[in-house]
């Protein structure tokens, strides 16, 4: 199990980045995770991977409510591979980012889980759905107003029409 649970590793971290909003606290939010992972027994029907998941959201959702405070967009993410390009390109990526990050970050909690699973995770709709304890349309609902609610706040200004 715990050659399972370090392959699953970089997929628990970017879904707990996805949850806080910063890299710090969500490399605390999965050394947490891990921390449960290997001192509770999992259930027998259980599948690591969504039983894993089940148990970063749970985490989250207790240390939100401990500290009774809402996350913020992270000021600058560190989601770029390190890499040397040409500045330019490099700073325009950055930007966009962080109009993603920030947008991301705008989405209500439910939407926020749904999308990081289903289009950053890649994870069916059926899986999402068993991890997050809902209906299957409740996760295709969140999902279309959550990449609506995306889609809104990555269009320019100048692109939107007044209706």
């Amino acid at each position: 199990m715990r050659q399972e649970i370090t392959e699953l590793l970089p997929r628990l971290r970017r879904f707990a980045y996805s949850l806080t909003g910063s890299m710090d606290e969500a490399d605390d939010l999965l050394q947490n995770t891990v921390e449960r992972l290997l001192t509770r027994d999992m259930p027998q029907d259980a599948d690591l991977t969504k039983w894993a998941f089940r148990i970063c959201r749970n985490v989250w959702i207790d240390e939100c409510r401990a500290k009774k405070v809402r996350r913020e967009a992270a000021e600058q993410p560190e989601l770029t591979d390190g890499q040397v390009v040409d500045g330019q390109h490099q700073t325009t990526k950055e930007i966009e980012w962080n109009r993603v990050d920030a947008a991301m970050s705008r989405l209500p909690e439910d939407q926020r889980q749904i999308i990081s699973l289903v289009a950053l995770q890649g994870m069916p709709y059926k899986i999402v759905a068993e991890i997050l304890d809902v209906p299957k349309g409740t996760v295709m609902s969140r999902l279309a107003r959550a990449r609506a609610a995306l889609g809104e706040a990555l269009t320019p200004v100048t692109m939107r029409t007044d209706s």
